[in-house]
């Protein structure tokens, strides 16, 4: 399996692409440097998913907070 040559953008498309490292490092005959290479871009992604969801997270907890003022307002 090779790499993809445009790099995952969305959220969506990051899981995608986590998703086929996973298989492509349970199921293929990789050598040492591509299982390496694989796992080094797995990592990657998995950093950038989180920082999304953590981005997110700060989003919707922002919106709550505006809503609850509004609320007592």
């Amino acid at each position: 399996m090779k790499k993809k040559d445009k790099e995952p953008v969305t959220f969506k498309e990051m899981i995608s692409r986590l998703e086929d490292i996973s298989q492509a490092l349970d199921s293929e005959d990789l050598d040492l440097e591509q299982a390496i290479e694989f796992y080094e871009e797995g990592v990657k992604l998995s950093e950038a998913c989180i920082k999304s969801l953590k981005n997110a997270e700060l989003k919707i907890s922002t919106l709550k907070d505006k809503l609850n003022e509004l609320q007592k307002s």
